[in-house]
């Protein structure tokens, strides 16, 4: 199959679907995204990709179709904002405002290039996010309809985890997947079985000392698949954009009574477990000496387990995991890692670390978790370049 396959690239992120598609052998055209410091990460990764920084609501037919072909392009993804979906804040999904709706701007960009397929990609909580707090309507309901009205009314709807596509974490995403053929046969990607652990994912990248200030920059030979996946530039079709050095991987500055926090951790315990174990006058202690936190947060300093696939990767990684070895967070380039980018996928837009306060900033760490893992993107990129095979389009 010698066609090139054409895709925009809705909500980019730093790129997590671009680099899984273009390993399964598309060329993403256009890429749309609001926050700065993800089109910097993006454009230094796939520089011939044109980039619109801006609110997606705001770009224009003039900004896309130049870099179009006559006949339009094969797919749209669009993996919009998720915060007023996820149940993980439970404040951000009381809200019922225009990011619900987002969706309508990949079925504007898939009509205005005249996409044979669209990809909706969220969390698997907004098919139960209602459109208004006392309506019953669903907004994945609003979504079909919508879709079937632009004239992409063959859809199939389904939730898919990331553990059963190589991808060391648990993390599991809801799809549509649309096309503007009515006598298409639509399928989902298919399933690996072997897990790939966070041990796997951490494989050959060197420890490094809290509050040292010397990055990671020689790997540690290992015999170990993950690893080489992660370094192999010609699966990922990226040969020329990295080295044989160790990107990102800078080690966190951490106070000494965190680092003693860590120390009491086992694998699979977080904060909540010390908060368990150590009542009374012994919690009150370990708050004097600033060891334990006045308050406890659920989702805060949780030991990975390195034989076993990683909780959800998201914009607080930083917070949420401590290293399944190590008495420290965790790198960027262990994070990267957890979500299947490459080590040559250079996160060099915006600081390493920002409050999460201005959501118009993105640090290296938010971009990473809110992004979509390559290798789950790269599954559906072959599964659509199939799906156009057995339809007989194209090829």
């Amino acid at each position: 199959m010698n066609r090139q396959f054409t895709h925009i690239d809705c909500f980019a992120g730093p790129g997590g679907i671009c680099t899984g598609l273009h390993a399964a052998g598309f060329n993403t055209l256009v890429a749309i995204e609001y926050i700065k410091s993800c089109c910097e990460t993006y454009s230094a990764n796939h520089p011939e990709v044109h980039v619109i920084h801006s609110d997606i609501r705001d770009v224009t037919e003039d900004q896309v179709l130049p870099y179009i072909p006559e006949d339009g392009v094969d797919l749209v993804t669009s993996g919009m904002p998720c915060e007023t979906f996820s149940t993980a804040g439970n404040t951000s999904r009381s809200f019922y405002d225009d990011r619900q709706f987002l969706f309508r701007e990949g079925i504007r960009i898939a009509k205005m290039t005249n996409a044979k397929m669209i990809l909706f990609e969220n969390v698997p909580a907004i098919t139960s996010k209602k459109a208004h707090k006392d309506s019953p309507t669903l907004i994945v309901e609003i979504l079909r309809k919508e879709l079937e009205d632009a004239g992409y009314g063959n859809m199939i709807q389904v939730v898919l985890d990331a553990t059963k596509f190589g991808v060391p974490q648990k993390r599991n995403r809801f799809f549509i997947l649309a096309t503007r053929f009515d006598d298409w046969w639509l399928s989902e990607p298919n399933q690996m079985c072997k897990p790939t652990t966070v041990g796997d994912a951490l494989a050959g990248l060197p420890n490094v000392i809290p509050n040292s200030g010397i990055e990671g920059t020689e790997y540690v030979n290992v015999d170990n698949a993950y690893y080489a996946l992660m370094r192999d530039d010609k699966f990922w079709k990226r040969e020329g954009m990295g080295g044989e050095r160790i990107s990102n991987h800078m080690p966190m500055k951490h106070r000494e009574y965190t680092l003693k926090r860590f120390a009491l951790l086992g694998p699979g315990e977080s904060l909540k477990t010390l908060f368990d174990r150590y009542q009374g006058e012994e919690r009150e202690k370990l708050q004097k000496q600033r060891i334990l936190p006045k308050k406890m947060f659920i989702k805060r300093n949780l030991r990975l387990k390195e034989n076993e696939a990683a909780p959800t990767v998201t914009s607080h990684c930083l917070d949420e995991f401590v290293h399944p070895i190590h008495n420290r967070c965790l790198t960027v380039r262990e994070c990267a890692r957890l979500q299947s980018f490459p080590d040559s996928y250079n996160f060099v837009g915006g600081p390493y670390i920002v409050p999460h306060i201005d959501r118009t900033v993105q640090d290296k760490y938010e971009q990473i978790g809110d992004a979509v893992p390559p290798l789950l993107a790269y599954a559906w990129g072959l599964q659509i370049k199939e799906l156009f095979k057995l339809n007989k389009y194209g090829i």
